[in-house]
């Protein structure tokens, strides 16, 4: 059965999907609980669902902006069921958003920005270009006001580092896109490095962020 990915105002989220939703985040690393969820939901404007039949598979809290005049695509909470087709199921959180984005800015380059505390996140970047941060590469003081942008807009700003992109946890899993790759030996190694500077059991993150041209948003018509 093929995967299904919706997309709808988070004010028209019923308690029974937010319990399904921390049912599914009881099962992984991070067992968001529906309190974080509902919190989520007043803080962010939409929410993707993907499901397999009735089966909710993944789902990303987001919402279409413009930060200084540029068009971003911002995702908050996102969580990915740990199965066999959980690589499908962020492919499918992520076109939905891109679809989105195409309606909201179309013929515009689009800023695309979250949280990662692992590098298997990355995968929901494969579309995007001058991804910040990235193996390699020294970051322009233009990127860097992107990090403190980004980090202002997620409220983490007062726990945030531009020189490195990390935010300080608070003990507690970070508010991430969470996804664990079927193809972990596939990563790659230079990139799993950026994530050697973070504090797992404190609950670090990194802010990161890329840009998907007009030409690839066409795809996702």
């Amino acid at each position: 059965m093929a995967l299904v990915a919706t997309t709808k105002d988070c004010t028209q989220l019923g308690d029974s999907e937010l319990a399904e939703m921390a049912d599914l985040c009881a099962e992984g690393p991070g067992r968001y609980e529906i309190g974080t969820l509902n919190k989520q939901a007043e803080a962010w404007v939409l929410c993707t669902q993907v499901r397999d039949g009735n089966a909710l598979r993944g789902f990303s809290f987001s919402t279409l902006e413009r930060i200084g005049g540029t068009p971003a695509v911002l995702l908050g909470l996102a969580h990915v069921k740990r199965h066999s087709r959980r690589d499908a199921a962020l492919k499918a959180i992520m076109a939905d958003n891109y679809r989105r984005a195409l309606m909201a800015f179309p013929d515009e380059d689009v800023l695309v920005g979250t949280r990662f505390n692992r590098p298997d996140g990355f995968e929901a970047y494969k579309v995007l270009v001058d991804q910040i941060p990235r193996p390699g590469h020294k970051a322009s003081g233009e990127e860097r006001a992107w990090g403190r942008r980004l980090a202002k807009r997620f409220g983490v700003d007062g726990s945030y580092d531009d020189q490195g992109f990390v935010v300080a946890g608070d003990g507690s899993y970070p508010l991430v896109l969470d996804h664990e790759s079927l193809k972990p030996e596939k990563l790659d190694a230079d990139t799993a490095k950026l994530f050697t500077v973070l504090n797992a059991k404190q609950g670090d993150a990194l802010i990161t962020f890329g840009w998907i041209m007009a030409e690839e948003l066409l795809k996702f018509a």
